[in-house]
């Protein structure tokens, strides 16, 4: 007897597999989220890119490229590390002591640094890196003082004079030879043009003197490279970090900090959430099967199978669906996460040497949580109908019981008090504050959703079933439905909200802040034109422009990290940055940044920022504020104003001076003017006029709405097809139920009629619940990040709620059709 129930779960999915089509499907779907989202975390985890420059240097030292803010004390102490948006460099000066090691044979400086010879933009680098590099004179000599050596791409002769623009201004060289590539052929006309100085002049002319990129360490014969590292590390201490291998990759490419973090980022956050919401609607799929097949065991129970017999049935059914359902949903979810890959590199938000790590391990922890959410959600909805007796079994197999769970209930009610505090928190709060409350907001209210579905359906079925009695007979047995099979209801109504819910959050959320940034920079850019140059302008060009018209400026656009939150929960975040190049009345002819609080000022060590940052900071006009400058640098420049349109022109505004010794390029990247022509300033580059011009949106920015849409259509998608499949699995087990209509005189159109108002009340009750719970999630959300409320463009959400309700009638057309067919 005892091996029985074994054989029933292999009856019953053998010779009624359509009542576990739908748990099949929603454990599949689950499986497709979590293993997706593990291939992108381990990915970035693990990511790495081979070493191209540094291929010829076994070791390498680099300073740490991620800037670190501690806060608390003692075992409290927390170090948040936040790679820093240039590059981090070193001092001259630790060169002679990487070379000074024992199994050194010599240690070279690198730089890289961009000039310009006329219009043509060169990449710079110190002409000792070449014993690394491999390239080599194709005629002349190598470089000394005042000289530089020219790719052939750059069309020179050798003895020629050239001037190039650099970061300390334009400087006469002397053409001394040209180069080959390492393979020893000549460089092609087709290559980026390059140039190598002298290492002196290199030092001096790259815009950050005496701070260099990277040392490359060439070792003695037949000392191994761990030899050599360990003796470097101990020579430079923490003033370097020091790379073999394939780390010797992430120096050169300062974007692998980002990428992993991305990644890991997605993977973890974003895949965490998923994870949550994939488990919950495939564990109420697989308790709403359970339940439809209630009539089964109450029949079991009473031909005298004990409740642990029961329990054990469903457990092996658990066993023998979801292990082929999660190995199957991983296929899939390899191709998601390879096309999500495959576009953050198109977007330049991944180095293209980065490869998607694929292993067992994704795999493995997403079929482990197909059958462990299979048996837990079994095991649960199995609970009562295994312990009940056998003719009270049969009696609530026939009528839906409506006493309310004593265990969801009250964690329902605790979501809902949860939500309203979380709402009002985030409505008092700015900044990350209220978007990190608004997150928690969206997260309770759904959970309540679905801890109190019956109590929710039952109050829809009420509220929209008013108007439904007035509309004809059909109309009035749907609401009736409705009303009696409220749990039936809500398990169809939840997975329509979320699908809402969190697609309208994610998706409203970048159009509000897209909407807040064209209106301010519509409003802000006073600028008559706007001039640019690939390269960017030397130390000159602003004063020219200047001449031709009433007034100019010049801008570098860069970042900062400026540490955000508040008490102990502080962080450091990547901030928007401009630096201006000319003087304060100058820049308020072209651009109006909307002063919100002080005098703009911008000397030396003054700073002006976004208010709604400020506050974000819990910073006022006056006060210091530390941050890191684009190389990792600590500053605490002094705030001498707030202003209101930081999200469409930059969030913090310094002077150019400040910056520029801590970035790779230190040329500006535009000319802004007021007054003149675009014939006189055609000279200095591409002119384009204020309507033609929108300041470019930053990788980091573009990626993350990107994101937002891609996370919105995810999860939205997986709930679109949890919806579904919830509706055609109560829709097939509801063919007795519409048989016995048609018995007793019904006809087909009426029934079916019945069937699209029921599809209409729960798609409208799902429509209308996901968008408030969106809006309680948005409100205050884009109250803190952008001062404004959400902006929800009309045809984008007629458009998801249209989307909605097509999908309830489809869902429930199709099967209805078929039941009355196989009924006939």
């Amino acid at each position: 007897m005892s091996f029985v129930p074994n054989g029933l779960a292999r009856a019953a999915v053998r010779f009624k597999p359509a009542g576990f089509v739908g748990t099949f499907v929603a454990l599949a779907m689950a499986a497709l989220i979590v293993s997706a989202c593990g291939i992108l975390l381990e990915t970035g985890l693990r990511a790495s890119v081979p070493a191209e420059r540094y291929a010829g240097a076994p070791v390498v030292a680099a300073a740490d490229q991620a800037a670190h803010f501690k806060t608390g004390s003692g075992e409290d102490r927390e170090d948040s590390p936040e790679p820093v948006p240039d590059r981090a460099r070193l001092d001259n000066s630790l060169v002679a002591k990487a070379g000074s090691v024992p199994g050194a044979r010599t240690a070279v400086a690198d730089l890289t640094f961009p000039v310009k010879h006329g219009a043509t933009a060169l990449t710079a680098h110190n002409w000792g890196s070449t014993a690394f590099t491999g390239e080599k004179l194709s005629a002349g000599r190598a470089p000394g003082a005042g000289e530089v050596v020219l790719s052939d791409a750059a069309k020179a002769r050798v003895g020629e004079r050239v001037t190039l623009t650099t970061a300390e201004g334009p400087r006469d060289f002397r053409v001394s030879g040209l180069t080959k590539d390492a393979s020893g052929a000549d460089t092609t006309q087709g290559a980026a043009p390059t140039a190598w100085l002298s290492d002196p002049d290199a030092v001096r002319l790259s815009g950050h003197p005496n701070r260099i990129d990277a040392i490359a360490i060439l070792p003695k014969d037949g000392v191994s490279d761990a030899t050599l590292k360990s003796q470097v590390a101990k020579a430079l201490g923490d003033k370097a970090e020091v790379h073999t291998g394939d780390g010797r990759g992430a120096v050169e490419n300062s974007r692998l900090a980002y990428a992993k973090e991305l990644l890991a980022g997605l993977g973890g956050s974003f895949g965490g959430v998923a994870t949550m919401v994939a488990v919950f609607t495939a564990a109420g799929t697989v308790a709403l099967s359970v339940g439809q097949r209630a009539r089964e065991f109450a029949l079991l129970r009473a031909i005298g199978t004990t409740p642990r017999q029961v329990r054990r049935t469903i457990a092996t059914e658990a066993l023998i669906v979801a292990p082929l359902a999660g190995v199957l949903g991983c296929l899939p979810g390899v191709a998601l996460a390879s096309w999500w890959f495959g576009q953050l590199k198109d977007k330049g938000a991944i180095p293209e040497a980065v490869d998607l790590s694929v292993s067992y391990l994704p795999f493995l922890v997403a079929t482990g949580t197909a059958v462990l959410t299979a048996l837990f959600a079994g095991y649960m909805s199995a609970r009562r109908p295994s312990r009940i007796k056998p003719g009270q079994a049969l009696t609530e197999a026939s009528v839906e019981r409506t006493q309310v769970g004593w265990i969801r209930t009250p964690l329902g009610v605790g979501a809902v008090v949860g939500g309203i505090i979380f709402a009002r928190f985030a409505a008092t709060s700015t900044g990350d504050d209220a978007a990190n409350a608004a997150l928690g907001v969206v997260m309770l209210f759904m959970l309540a959703v679905a801890l109190l579905g019956p109590l929710v359906a039952r109050g829809c079925a009420a509220l929209f079933g008013l108007p439904l009695r007035g509309a004809g007979a059909s109309a009035s047995l749907a609401a009736a439905n409705s009303r009696s099979n409220s749990r039936r209801m809500a398990s169809a109504i939840t997975p329509i909200v979320l699908a809402m819910a969190f697609s309208s959050t994610l998706v409203f959320m970048h159009t509000s802040e897209t909407h807040v940034t064209e209106k301010q920079q519509r409003e802000g850019i006073t600028a008559d034109h706007i001039v640019t140059s690939d390269g960017g302008f030397g130390p000159d060009a602003v004063r020219e422009a200047g001449e031709s018209s009433g007034a100019a400026v010049g801008l570098i656009k860069t970042s900062v990290l400026m540490p955000k939150g508040s008490g102990g929960d502080r962080w450091l975040e990547s901030v928007p940055t401009q630096g201006v190049t000319g003087t304060v009345a100058d820049l308020t002819k072209v651009q109006d940044l909307k002063v919100k609080t002080g005098e703009l000022a911008l000397g030396k060590g003054q700073i002006a920022v976004d208010a709604m940052l400020a506050e974000s900071a819990h910073l006022k006009t006056g006060d210091r504020v530390e941050v890191r400058l684009p190389d990792g640098t600590k500053a605490r420049p002094k705030i001498t104003a707030t202003y209101e349109r930081g999200l469409g022109l930059s969030q913090a505004t310094f002077p150019a001076a400040d910056l520029k010794r801590h970035m790779t390029s230190a040329l500006d990247a535009e000319i802004w003017t007021k007054g003149g022509t675009a014939a006189a300033l055609k000279s200095l580059g591409t002119v384009k006029d204020r309507d033609g011009y929108t300041t470019a949106a930053s990788v980091d920015r573009e990626v993350n709405a990107w994101g937002n849409r891609v996370m919105a259509a995810v999860l939205g998608g997986f709930a679109a097809v949890a919806a579904a499949n919830t509706l055609v699995m109560t829709i097939l087990d509801r063919r007795r139920e519409l048989g016995t209509l048609r018995l007793i005189g019904s006809t087909r159109r009426q029934v079916m009629r019945m069937v699209r108002w029921e599809a209409l009340l729960v798609t409208c009750a799902g429509v209308i619940i996901g968008t408030g719970i969106a809006l309680a999630t948005l409100v205050p959300m884009m109250k803190g990040l952008t001062g404004e409320g959400p902006y929800i463009p009309p045809l984008l959400y007629a458009g998801f709620a249209g989307s909605a309700v097509l999908l309830g009638l489809v869902a429930t057309a199709m099967p209805a059709r078929a039941a009355l067919r196989s009924s006939a």
